[in-house]
């Protein structure tokens, strides 16, 4: 699409929406900033353009509240955040009038160069994009790391060239708006109950996440997770090859994890161990997994062996996700703050070895507890709960007979009573189970102060 001279309306001004602002400006599109909350402060919208990158404030209207007619009668496009359902009433106007409606990542690939890698999955999606970005990097000389990552795939996808590899983090809510969207290497990690206060069913969730692969030929390989059966349902409908991982199950054609903890490739002319679980840095089995993914999809792009075992074996945690922070009385102290859904919750307990005083709560997406209440089994010696679903957690834990449960008002009042619950030689864990949308902008910020209110003890 040529959008020289045309009307482009850009729905948000988060991260990807200024992303988005800037790349449609270097096409010489005529951009809109739009928000539906009429009660925005405008200079501060003005303060966010002047301080993006590559963006020109000046020449950016901003537009608040309704969405006129003669506004939508002439626009070429709208790119919508992700953090934007797709059934507002804004968005419905616009199809009305047939404006096509693109996510920033549809933006951002129509515009990039290059081979690019897919990653998405409910958990293990930030570590194993990092994890692929790093091995990448290691092989390639021009290489970017992008999506939900945090960095907008938009403002890397002008500086692409053709001999660049891109590693892009897609959401489930990217996932929705792409159209051309096409990964030479995609991978599905895994598909747990998350976000289903906007997908509303696990079919819908499920279907939205196998979008990475949809437009992928015969030619390109999508990575799974063999121990998801949804995910082996999913394959056989595939129009790409399907290629396997598995931590428990022998493959003839994959990667797997056998009993004595060695990852092997049977793959291509390949049929051999690569490492032990033992000399990676990253710990329990989800991060097995997550390598594995990892090394799938760089054996795919060519990556010569000894680069990727070398460039695993030196990787550390993403920061929030199984974070070590500190050692304070003979109490361990882990940040895992990434830890947004039950699912991830359950792995991060997973890789305690020790008895563990639990801080968990958030913001509501809509999850049942019972699952993860379930796997606290002796391990949990006292759950302190915060935010909106504190009192929704703790008739789950008291249904299956757990009582030991404190609340606490705040992050830092949090740290505090866990610290006086647990004694020497225990974890205490900020794994919440939950978004972080309550009471903070972020799970990046929640850990980021959890991390500080833990190193004032």
């Amino acid at each position: 699409m040529n959008l020289n001279g045309k009307k482009v309306l850009v729905a948000g001004a988060g991260k990807s929406g200024l992303g988005s602002v800037a790349l449609l400006q270097q096409k010489g599109a005529s951009v809109i900033l739009y928000d539906g909350n009429d009660k925005l402060n405008i200079q501060d919208l003005k303060d966010k353009l002047s301080n993006a990158e590559n963006v020109n404030a000046s020449m950016v209207e901003i537009l608040l509240g309704d969405l006129p007619d003669e506004v939508c009668s002439n626009l070429e496009l709208c790119v919508i955040s992700p953090g934007i359902p797709l059934d507002v009433p804004f968005v419905e106007k616009l199809k009305k009038y047939n404006v096509n409606i693109w996510g920033e990542i549809e933006l951002a690939y129509r515009s990039a160069k290059g081979k690019l890698v897919g990653i998405t999955g409910t958990n293990g999606k930030t570590t194993t994009t990092a994890l692929v970005g790093e091995i990448m990097k290691n092989y390639f000389e021009s290489v970017f790391v992008v999506g939900n990552i945090g960095i907008p795939y938009a403002l890397m996808a002008d500086k692409t060239t053709d001999e660049s590899v891109t590693v892009a983090e897609i959401s489930s809510f990217q996932l929705e708006t792409i159209e051309a969207f096409k990964p030479d290497v995609s991978a599905v990690l895994n598909i747990t109950p998350d976000h289903l206060n906007r997908h509303k069913t696990m079919e819908n969730y499920g279907k939205t996440k196998m979008k990475v692969a949809m437009n992928q030929e015969s030619s390109s390989v999508c990575v799974l997770n063999y121990e998801d059966e949804a995910l082996r349902e999913y394959a056989k409908d595939l129009k790409c090859k399907p290629l396997f991982f598995s931590s428990k199950t022998k493959l003839e054609e994959g990667i797997y994890l056998d009993e004595n903890n060695d990852i092997w490739c049977s793959y291509g002319d390949i049929n051999k161990p690569l490492m032990n679980t033992s000399e990676m840095k990253l710990v329990g089995i989800h991060n097995a997994e997550n390598v594995m993914a990892a090394m799938a999809m760089s054996i795919v792009m060519g990556v010569p062996l000894d680069v990727l075992v070398d460039t695993i074996k030196n990787f550390n945690a993403v920061e929030h996700r199984i974070e070590y922070v500190t050692e304070k009385n003979g109490v361990v102290y882990y940040n895992d703050s990434k830890g947004t859904n039950t699912d991830a919750s359950i792995k991060a307990l997973e890789a305690m070895s020790k008895k563990t005083v639990l801080i968990a709560g958030g913001y509501d997406k809509g999850s049942e507890f019972d699952e993860w209440v379930q796997a606290f089994k002796d391990k949990v010696k006292c759950l302190v709960l915060i935010g909106v679903t504190a009192n929704k957690i703790a008739e789950t834990a008291r249904k299956y007979g757990f009582e030991n449960i404190v609340f606490a008002s705040t992050l830092k009042d949090a740290v505090i009573e866990a610290s006086k619950a647990a004694c020497e030689g225990e974890v205490v864990l900020l794994s919440p189970a939950c978004a972080s949308w309550d009471m903070f902008d972020s799970y990046e910020q929640r850990g980021d102060l959890f991390k500080e209110y833990v190193n004032e003890l």
